[in-house]
Parts: C-alpha cells; structure tokens; sequence
C-alpha cells in the first residue's frame, strides 16, 4: 500500500510490528504484543506513567499487564495507534472487557465510541441481557458506572417474557429491579411478567423440574383468560425457590397486579411470604388502586425508531420529533421504538408542532410496512386518523371528529386486552373504533408527514 495518503491507515502499520516496536506488552493469556514506547505514552497518561516514571520499567523491554488478555490490549493498541476502532472488532464476547479497559488505561473517547456501538450496533444491543448478567459479576455495581446503566435501561425496554431463560442471570435482573425500582426509569414489562419471569428463572437454578412446573403454573399475560383456575397441587420445591426469590420480591410491587392472578396463580405456589400475600389484599381493600397489570416506573421510553423510518425524514430532540425537511415532498412515516403487545392499556401522545397537508397518527404492525412509499393509509397493516378527522384503515375512511391541525394534541388509547384503539383530540375523548377490532397482537405507534411537517411523540400526560 501506497503511504502518504491516509495518517490512520499509515499508522495501522505500526500496530504490532516489531520493525517499528521498541517494547513488548505481555497479556494475561501470556501473549505478546509490540508496541512503540513513544505513541503509547504519547496517548495515555497510563502508559506514560508506566513508561516514562525513571523506574525500572522505563529501561525494561518488556511491560505486563496480567488481567488483560491479548485480544482486548489489541483494541487498545487500534485505538492508541489510530484513534479509531474498527466496529468488527467489538464482539458481544469482548466489548465489556474492552470497556473497562479503556477505562483504565484513561481513553474517554474510546468509552465513547464502545458505549455507541452498545447502543446502536442491533447485533450487539440484543445482547445486551447477557451483557447486563456479565458486567454485573465483573464489576462494582454503582449508579455512576455509565455502561452499566445503558445496558439497564436496553434491557428494560424489551419485554422479559421475550427473554430466553438463561440469557439474564438472577444477579442480573436483581440489579434490572433494583436499579429501576420506583423511579422515574423506563420499564416496559408488567408488573406480573416481571414476577413470572424472576420466580421461573429462581426455579431454573433449583431443578429442571422445577423450571418445568413454573413455566406450567405460570402463564403469560396473553394465555391468562378470565377461566384460569387454581392449581390446588403443592409446589414441593417451593422453600428453595422461594429462598433464590427472595432478594427480588422487594423490587416487585404486587399492589399492581390483578386480585385474580394473585388468588388462583400466585398464592397457591406458596413462594411469595404470606405476610406480603396479606398485606397485599389488606391494601386492594382499603384503597381503590387499579387493579391492572401495569409497569413499573413510566411505562415506555417512546421515541421515534431511525431503524424503521422514511429516508428523508429527521429525528431530533433525543428522537421525540421527527420532521419533513423541504426535500420531502411526499408522504413518508415513522414508527415509535416500542412494541405494544400483552394484554395491556397504551397511551400515548402526539403533538402536531408544525403542520403539512394532512397529518396522520396512528398504529402500525411491522409485517409489509413500507416506511418510504404509500403512507399508512394505503397500506393494510396501518390504521391511522387523519388531521382532517377521518379515520383510515386500508384505503377506507370514516368520519371521526373535527378537523385538527397545528398545537393539537392527538392521544391514542390503545387496549390490548381487546385489541381496540380511540383518540383523544384537543382533550375530547371519542369513541372505540367498531371497525377496528381485532388488531392485531404486537403494533407500533407511526406516523406518517411530509413537508413542512413536525410531530413530537411523548408518554401520555395529563392536562
């Protein structure tokens, strides 16, 4: 290769190459690495301390480093050479180890750049529960450790009951509940599945019997039906479940779940302390709590998705607003972040801050919808309402309230238990739309604009 032309690529050379190495970097794994004594301490405060400190290790040929392995002090070495990293040389087997290490050898930006390939990289971010399970045996579990916080809030944006046993470890979701345990930190998984989930993974690490009866006596929200009866069976293993249960109990708010559940599911498996179980019904009957299957903290973290969005259309503010710059001409749409499935309640709101011709708020299912061409009217897995008041599904449109446009506020009501939807307009709630029944099970909040369109997207709010 020709040099001269690229500094980053001219550099890459030196990575490793004993022609231009004036010292070796022994690993854990008890490899060795070359490296040049000037760029190293040139870039890091660590290894110009180590390097150039009139100690024995400023003479020696040889530096150690015996808990980080070769693999990992190559990144280091990448980055500290070239001040980049390539993406494909971050693994969901390396990445926490890399972090950590670009932390000690004082690499902000590479910690940065680590942090955004957890964040984006789809490969590497639905891995996060078992990054999340790694990193909390690994490391000191504080609320300033930053990477540690990002895979907490990954992994409470997606669903537990669509998380394999086995991928989220007990410590795991023991930091998962404590860290979002009531505060004001997104969480999308009721309150149920989260006791399902936690009291199946307890059994997993008792028996595979135990696990076997729990995925038995342990419904889903979605196979729950009003018939569901209680299994009068004892659940031998209940002591030694129960015990493994026991630090995740206080993070689960059981006030929240169904009196019904707790009755005929919950009660009889005998894991849950019975003064909790009294305390519990002795609360649904002094107050008039709800008695829904809600989520722990603000329901939903929902912004726009740039991986489900029409090309000319920009997100902005943190992705509450996607917009129609002058080059979009044409209808195009956008989904939210957040799939909307279990037998829950959804709303949500949708700010018109600058009009266009028409703009359309409503639902969508991911199957065959095109984001770039023919908004969601025309397409048979969109059901939107219209700024000119019409509700649209596929292609047919019926009358629903007065035409709305700048400033308004458009909440959408969106019943999953009866796979119904409404709208609130301007603080005007209307009707369930009869001819929307039976939606279908997972759907997405979208939108769909063109220019000079602006639509803000936030977690309902009361006026």
């Amino acid at each position: 290769m020709t040099k001269g032309y690229s500094l980053e690529q001219d550099l890459r050379l030196l990575i490793n190459n004993p022609k231009y190495s004036d010292i070796e970097i022994l690993c854990e794994d008890e490899k060795k690495l070359q490296g040049c004594r000037a760029i190293l301490a040139a870039r890091s405060e660590v290894f110009d301390g180590l390097l150039y400190n009139g100690m024995k290790e400023s003479y020696e040929r040889q530096i150690s480093f015996p808990k980080i392995n070769s693999a990992i002090m190559g990144i280091i070495l990448e980055y500290t050479y070239t001040g980049s990293v390539k993406e494909e040389s971050l693994t969901k087997d390396n990445i926490v180890e890399a972090f950590y290490a670009a932390d000690y050898f004082q690499l902000p930006d590479l910690q940065k750049f680590i942090m955004n390939i957890v964040k984006n990289n789809d490969l590497i971010k639905n891995y996060s529960p078992e990054l999340l399970s790694k990193i909390v045996e690994i490391a000191p579990l504080s609320e300033n450790n930053i990477i540690l916080n990002l895979l907490v809030e990954l992994v409470a944006t997606i669903q537990l009951n669509t998380i394999e046993f086995g991928r989220l470890s007990i410590a795991g979701i023991q930091y998962l509940l404590s860290y979002t345990h009531e505060k004001e930190k997104h969480f999308v998984t009721p309150k149920y599945e989260v006791f399902r989930y936690s009291a199946i993974l307890a059994a997993k690490q008792v028996s595979n019997d135990g696990y076997r009866i729990l995925m038995e006596r342990l419904p889903t929200l979605e196979q729950i039906t009003e018939n569901s009866i209680q299994v009068n069976d004892k659940f031998i293993e209940n002591i030694k479940v129960a015990k493994i249960l026991e630090p995740l109990i206080k993070f689960i708010d059981f006030k929240r779940i169904k009196g019904q559940i707790l009755v005929n599911i919950i009660e009889p498996l005998e894991i849950i302390p019975a003064e909790i179980i009294v305390n519990i019904y002795r609360h649904k009957m002094k107050s008039n709590i709800s008695d829904s299957n809600d989520v722990r903290g603000i329901p939903y973290n929902i912004v726009w998705d740039e991986s489900a969005c029409g090309s000319e259309l920009i997100i902005e503010d943190c992705g509450r607003v996607v917009r129609a710059p002058v080059c979009c001409r044409l209808y195009q749409s956008v989904r939210a972040n957040i799939s909307l499935e279990n037998k829950i309640i959804f709303t949500w709101d949708v700010i018109i801050e600058k009009e266009c011709e028409y703009s359309y708020v409503g639902v969508c299912a991911s199957e065959s919808f095109n984001y770039n061409e023919n908004f969601a009217v025309e397409q048979s897995t969109g059901w939107v309402l219209s700024s000119s008041g019409y509700c649209w599904k596929s292609r047919r449109k019926l009358y629903y309230c007065p035409k709305f446009g700048e400033g308004s506020k458009i909440t959408v009501h969106l019943d999953m238990n009866k796979r119904t939807c409404a709208f609130t307009v301007n603080g005007i709630k209307y009707p369930e739309l009869s001819n929307w029944n039976n939606l279908p099970s997972k759907l997405y909040p979208v939108v769909t604009l063109c220019h000079p369109g602006r639509l803000r997207i936030r977690p309902y709010q009361k006026i």
